[in-house]
């Protein structure tokens, strides 16, 4: 048995990602780039080192090659330890013939061994496709002094999002008397995060009994919460009042990323209390020509600015052609942008082409019907052809070679 840990961490990193379409065709979603120069689960994993959490397993299953290369031996977030430190864990065949995580619950019980080498006292299961940035340390905590069996972090939402979430019902002292998920009619708006501290012996008995049932779907908010708190076990809310957005879809991935650009939201990058660490190519400085207009906006390392940029992001390595402008826009690594093109509202993948006086997106003002409305997305290796429009909401996708 390795050295006790008290509190091991582990990230369900293997979802498709479905609702982000060309983005995840061909990668797991916490691998897509954010933010200039991260991916998703740099989030995650930094919050992790931050607070002083140093073995975590990261379960993955849908197109692990990237993000597996990525995370590699876990050195860029200081999570190279022998005795703990980053475990990639994909599904794996056992001798009584296992297969895929069928659920979010049965990607844990597969790996209840690797929890047990390390004996802990408590257990973070997380998901591996939220920004934000969180003392795990203090939730923890929380749960000791309330002798909880599971602690769920919860985020005050909207009336109209309510529905839209697990939604924890409490009780004055935070204690939860009912988990509801996905209610039509809410009874409040505290709105599971997704993000768990169990007691190491409680969740070790409930996902074995949980396998055990033919019935169960194997998912921690259909099936072993519920079967907790019906248990009598003492479940608590651990409100959550920081930035936290999940962008599991193209419009949410989209917002999350020009929030970094917005002075009224606490997302603050720069904190030095704080850093979001990652894995990111040597590349020269940005380079920005003259007589460009560069407004508000995020510019990674080998990118060249020939052209005009307004409240967009552009990550590492982007090509920007004299007269092309870019709006409200997300531009990943490697893309080019030709001369003369307007990318507005949109989201250009990793490798893309915009081609000469393409038109990529609309401004939402400019639509007589505003259901008609979306972020248009070029997805990974597309090309947009010299001249062509491409409308709100389209998703274009490389061609098959």
């Amino acid at each position: 048995m390795l050295p006790k840990q008290e509190v091991v961490a582990m990230l369900l990193a293997g979802g498709q990602g479905s609702r982000l379409y060309a983005l995840t065709k061909n990668v797991a979603k916490p691998a897509v780039p954010f933010g200039g120069k991260y991916r998703i689960i740099d989030f995650p994993l930094s919050n992790c080192v931050n607070s002083g959490i140093s073995t975590v397993g990261v379960l993955t299953q849908y197109q692990p090659l990237e993000l597996n290369e990525y995370i590699g031996n876990g050195q860029p977030w200081d999570l190279d330890s022998m005795n703990g430190g980053v475990r990639v864990l994909p599904p794996y065949q056992q001798q009584k013939g296992s297969d895929w995580y069928k659920g979010t619950a049965n990607a844990i019980y597969q790996n209840l061994g690797y929890i047990a080498r390390y004996n802990p006292e408590y257990v973070i299961v997380l998901s591996g496709d939220h920004i934000y940035k969180m003392d795990y340390s203090k939730m923890v905590e929380f749960h000791k002094a309330n002798d909880a069996a599971c602690t769920i972090a919860c985020y005050q939402v909207s009336l109209e999002e309510a529905s839209r979430y697990g939604i924890l019902n409490t009780n004055p002292d935070g204690s939860i008397y009912e988990f509801d998920e996905k209610p039509k009619v809410p009874k409040s708006t505290n709105a599971s995060m997704g993000i768990y501290c169990f007691t190491w012996e409680k969740l070790k008995k409930y996902l074995i009994e949980d396998e055990a049932n033919p019935e169960s779907k194997n998912d921690f908010g259909f099936n072993v919460l519920p079967t907790m708190l019906n248990s009598g076990e003492r479940m608590f809310a651990y409100n959550f009042d920081g930035y936290w957005k999940d962008v599991g879809t193209i419009d949410a991935l989209w917002e999350a990323n020009l929030d970094l650009l917005n002075p009224n939201i606490d997302l603050n990058l720069n904190d030095p209390e704080w850093k979001i660490y990652a894995r990111t190519p040597d590349m020269p400085p940005q380079y920005i020509a003259s007589g460009t207009k560069v407004q508000n906006s995020l510019v990674a390392e080998g990118c060249q600015i020939y052209g005009d940029l307004e409240y967009s992001i552009l990550s590492q390595g982007v090509y920007v052609a004299s007269g092309a402008k870019i709006d409200n826009s997300v531009i990943l690594p490697g893309a080019v942008i030709e001369e003369g093109a307007v990318v507005q509202y949109a989201i250009v993948a990793q490798n893309a082409r915009v081609g000469k006086n393409a038109v990529v997106g609309e401004r939402p003002e400019n639509m007589e019907n505003l259901e008609d409305w979306g972020v248009a997305v070029i997805g990974p290796e597309a090309s947009v052809e010299d001249g062509a429009v491409i409308a709100p909401k389209a998703m274009i996708y490389a061609e098959e070679g």
